[in-house]
């Protein structure tokens, strides 16, 4: 169908991006699963394919600026815009800790991928949104970006000092605000998503929530409609302070 909406999920091989692709093709989006490693990618595309879900791959690496224009271009070739685009790649790194001990390379590495990697996708991406009637971003967030929460004694995530994670997940908020305000009177609608706490490799397996709980979220972001807000905080339990 032309009408079809087309999603692109960065990082969709594994976790919650794995997720969220699914619940958006079970809705009846067509979306393109990106990964790092391109056979990882084709799996998870696969498995949807199998299901009679409308899904296919791309490379993409968030460090690697020629995948992401790459990927621009054969998304335009194919469909000729993108309607949504689920900024859900990150990473996390052993080194990273407070300020005090943390690994400076850990950190530069975090922000590089986390942050400027997303933006860099966006920035790719942008000009196929334009062409969207309804287009959405969702930036993948966590309650450990909100610098109100960082500092509130009070707060159970008060104690999780990880500088290079917490704070690539704060500049991701940052363009969240700063591309909704850019991007107001448009038909792009841009929020920043927190799933929850997730069992994840990203998290070690940690977390109360399974991937599938906790795309359901920036899935629901992913598909507002046009009474949609944009330039919003949010996680299950409703608004999150920035």
């Amino acid at each position: 169908m032309a009408d079809t909406r087309i999603a692109l999920v960065t990082g969709a091989n594994k976790g919650i991006g794995r997720e969220i692709a699914r619940q958006l093709a079970e809705s009846g989006v067509t979306v393109i699963v990106s990964a790092r490693d391109p056979e990882r990618g084709k799996e998870a595309a696969g498995e949807l394919t199998l299901r009679g879900l409308s899904s296919e791959s791309i490379e993409i690496d968030l460090n690697d600026e020629a995948t992401i224009a790459a990927a621009a271009e054969q998304i335009a070739a194919k469909h000729g815009r993108l309607d949504i685009l689920v900024n859900n790649a990150g990473i996390v790194d052993a080194a990273d800790g407070p300020p005090t001990a943390a690994s400076t390379a850990a950190v530069r590495r975090i922000m590089e991928t986390n942050f400027i990697g997303t933006l860099a996708v966006t920035q790719a991406m942008l000009p196929l949104l334009r062409k969207s009637q309804a287009g959405r971003i969702v930036n993948l967030a966590t309650t450990l970006g909100s610098l109100a929460i960082n500092g509130d004694p009070s707060s159970p995530y008060y104690s999780a000092r990880l500088i290079g994670y917490n704070a690539s997940k704060t500049a991701l908020n940052m363009l969240t605000v700063q591309l909704a305000a850019e991007l107001h009177g448009t038909p792009i609608v841009v929020n920043s998503v927190c799933p929850g706490y997730v069992k994840t490799d990203l998290t070690g397996h940690a977390g109360f929530m399974t991937p599938e709980e906790g795309a359901r979220l920036p899935a629901k972001y992913a598909l507002l409609g046009e009474d949609a807000v944009s330039g919003r905080f949010v996680e299950p339990d409703g608004d999150t302070p920035w």
